[in-house]
């Protein structure tokens, strides 16, 4: 079949539908396009951004009903769209993978501050020690110059001239002999404490070095953490331009290759059927895992009842067994999960799994409640971060104001998205085994300026026992 004579596809839109198509894809994009571009312009040091949108690049269904006029318009137009629809593609794993870098640059910086500030703690503590043991050798020196003092003066020596028998004699000469070994022994205490001063001054000085050390490496993670989320929102806006544009360049190809000869309208329709069944999946979703979280939540407060107190935030919880997530204290602050604690904040064992092994030291808390168990926000604030985070998984951060924030890791779903503001005992998301994780569970952090601070005590003074 020629050019002259071939089939109209019917898929060339009415005046219309290519204003209500091209019009309204153009302000969204429009704004789309913008988000990249900011994000894009906070990361310029971090990576290349995606590249921008211009409703020029994509063509319109005239252009598509054009090139079926002839063999070689219609291929060049095939490879044109083809083109587009792979640059999309391209620029949306291009954005992911720069978010997950910009993620993971996060993460090792804050190990990088954690490990700083452990360092300021360690140097603090030997710094103290010999501070004290310098007091200790000081004191010793004092007590010993002032016993010297009693048992020595003018009398002693001039006794050995005037004395009346060579027992008397060889008495005071045995006692200046013991004066000098006492003197010999104070010199020692009193090089001692020296020393020790000396240590505790050092030891001092490298610790000031050392904290200059941890909130440089702080600063950093904050950079980092802004990278990230200014990635994280350049993937964001990438998938948002994919969605916008992708059916109608897949629709716009199949016409092309004679495949479908459906109208604009009915491609339309197709996108907005398609949205609307994949938010009713979702809906579906979370109504599925609020009443698995309802159920197993009532099936742990029974549980608790029979067992005593429970860890929900009471100031009368039992700080051994798990409790009731959520329950609220007077303080305002509730228990992250319902999960029994089976790791605490500080030293542990080492554990290595396939392509990676957990720390020595242990940032947060963790509480086990079963994978799908739901995790509750422990004081009311805003997400500061709602994603992946290298080690930690699907995280989520709240910032709660006043330098303190908490943290919540490994989950298997986050029900929360960045920026968003959240209440006690609101559920963040799912406990889940994401990340480097030997099992599912929720790794709990407070954060208290900046760095991370051991969960269990900083909870309980607000009446909630992990």
């Amino acid at each position: 079949m020629d050019a002259a004579t071939e089939v109209d596809c019917g898929c060339a839109p009415t005046a219309a539908e290519r204003r209500s198509l091209w019009g309204s894809v153009t302000r969204r994009v429009a704004l789309a396009a913008g988000a990249v571009g900011v994000a894009a312009g906070s990361v310029s040091a971090f990576a290349k951004p995606a590249a921008a949108y211009d409703p020029d690049d994509y063509p319109t269904w005239g252009d598509v009903e054009s090139a079926r006029s002839s063999q070689s318009a219609k291929a060049a137009e095939t490879r044109r769209i083809e083109g587009l629809i792979s640059q999309l593609k391209e620029n949306v794993a291009a954005a992911q993978a720069r978010a997950e870098r910009a993620a993971d640059a996060y993460y090792e910086a804050q190990q990088d501050a954690f490990a700083a500030a452990q360092r300021v703690e360690e140097l603090q503590e030997q710094a103290d020690e010999a501070a004290k043991a310098a007091d200790e050798a000081e004191l010793a020196a004092a007590r010993l110059a002032a016993q010297l003092t009693r048992t020595s003066g003018s009398e002693t020596s001039l006794g050995v001239l005037f004395a009346d028998s060579g027992a008397s004699a060889d008495d005071l000469l045995a006692r200046l002999g013991q004066m000098d070994k006492l003197s010999e022994q104070n010199e020692a205490i009193r090089a001692d404490a020296v020393a020790a001063r000396d240590s505790a001054q050092a030891l001092s000085d490298q610790a000031e070095v050392a904290r200059e050390e941890r909130d440089r490496l702080q600063k950093v993670a904050e950079k980092k953490l802004e990278e990230a989320r200014a990635a994280q929102q350049e993937a964001e806006a990438a998938l948002a331009q994919q969605e916008e544009h992708l059916v109608t360049l897949e629709a716009q190809l199949e016409a092309l290759k004679g495949k479908t000869s459906k109208t604009v309208k009915e491609y339309k329709e197709g996108v907005k059927a398609k949205k609307e069944y994949e938010a009713e999946q979702r809906r579906k979703e979370e109504e599925r895992r609020k009443k698995e979280a309802e159920e197993r939540a009532k099936r742990n407060k029974n549980s608790n009842n029979g067992g005593g107190g429970g860890g929900g935030g009471t100031s009368t919880g039992d700080t051994g067994g798990g409790g009731g997530g959520g329950g609220g204290s007077s303080s305002g602050w509730v228990r992250p999960s319902g999960g029994r604690l089976t790791s605490g904040f500080g030293p542990r064992m080492v554990q290595c799994g396939t392509g990676y092994c957990s720390s020595g030291w242990h940032m947060g808390t963790d509480l086990a409640a079963g994978c799908g168990s739901p995790l509750y926000a422990a004081f009311s604030g805003t997400v500061v971060w709602a994603g992946g985070l290298g080690g930690y998984g699907n995280f989520v951060k709240i910032d709660h104001g006043n330098g303190i924030a908490t943290g919540y890791g490994h989950q298997s779903y986050i029900a929360v998205g960045y920026g968003q503001r959240v209440s006690a005992g609101q559920v963040i998301g799912y406990e889940g085994n994401t990340g480097n994780s030997f099992g599912c569970h929720l790794h709990f952090e407070v954060f208290q300026g900046g760095g991370q601070i051991n969960p269990a005590p900083f909870m309980a003074a607000r009446g909630v026992y992990l």
